[in-house]
């Protein structure tokens, strides 16, 4: 597990500033068995997975948009509230962990979360499995595992098509490639501020975050409800540890923190300078540094359409 304290941050930092780019530009598609990926998505938008046929993937990820909801907590079924903020899945196969306690390994473990949690879809996979198999998704199963309607074999589904779920080609990573008019000056000057001012010691890489583990204030206590890693770990050293979030396509998924704290990007930017950097920015840097953010919006992937 790779947490960042306050000593690796130190000495995380000066290295990020002298690479070449801390930030590498995604890659244009991923490797999928495309008739898997027809399956997946099919099961994506279907409610069918909930226990009473109302909630599906699509309800709490919103393809269109930023691949989350927009709300600070998502409904399930019977109106139920949630009690942490549903992440996006664009790019989620490049994270190193899932879900924002990193419960989940990979996008096989995500999907069955939400399917057998019993404030989101309700379900269990004996019941599921059956209504499956008196659907029409039996014979589509079938065409595609030897051994048809499975657990593993519906997870494995739904993952591919999540796989898809990338969204290459940001205005920042054509500036990566070498397009210097990509973006513009201010928005340059904001990545400069950027790394200047820290945030890259949590978010670089591909996904810009996505891989690591980070306390969440560092600085001072934020009051955070919600005691992050240590939900799964029960070790004291886990408290308000999560997985530090992407940053790609930002600007589309406020609001923003697992409790949906805050509703716009710039106060997002101002809490992590506080709680994370013990920084106080001034508007202007914090408009520049939201100015390189929203350059990390990428395409919409084909395969939602």
């Amino acid at each position: 597990m790779y947490r960042l304290s306050v000593t690796a941050f130190l000495i995380t930092l000066p290295l990020l500033l002298l690479a070449s780019e801390p930030i590498i530009p995604l890659p244009q598609d991923v490797p999928v068995d495309m008739k898997k990926v027809r399956l997946g998505k099919a099961l994506f938008f279907d409610p069918i997975l909930s226990q009473d046929g109302t909630i599906s993937c699509a309800t709490c990820h919103h393809l269109e948009e930023g691949g989350d909801d927009g709300l600070q907590f998502s409904f399930g079924i019977k109106g139920q509230l949630g009690v942490i903020n549903s992440p996006t899945v664009y790019n989620a196969v490049y994270n190193f962990r899932q879900f924002w306690d990193g419960r989940a390994k990979d996008l096989h473990e995500q999907a069955e979360g939400p399917i057998i949690n019993p404030i989101e879809m309700g379900n269990d996979f004996e019941t599921l499995i059956a209504t499956l198999k008196q659907s029409s998704y039996d014979k589509s199963f079938e065409l595609i595992y030897s051994d048809g309607v499975t657990k593993t074999n519906i997870l494995d589904a739904i993952a591919e098509f999540e796989k898809t779920l990338t969204t290459p080609d940001a205005p920042f990573d054509r500036y990566l490639r070498g397009d210097n008019a990509a973006i513009s000056l201010e928005a340059k000057e904001g990545y400069a501020l950027f790394k200047a001012k820290g945030c890259i010691a949590c978010h670089h890489g591909m996904n810009v975050g996505g891989n690591l583990y980070n306390k969440f204030g560092v600085m001072e206590s934020t009051n955070s409800a919600d005691l992050g890693r240590f939900n799964v770990t029960k070790k004291e050293q886990d408290k308000y540890y999560f997985k530090v979030p992407s940053l790609r396509n930002v600007a589309h998924t406020a609001p923003y923190f697992h409790d949906g704290r805050s509703k716009t990007l710039a106060d997002a930017v101002r809490v992590m300078a506080k709680y994370q950097l013990g920084r106080t920015l001034g508007d202007q840097d914090v408009e520049k540094i939201v100015l390189f953010l929203r350059t990390l919006s990428g395409k919409l992937p084909e395969s939602i359409k």
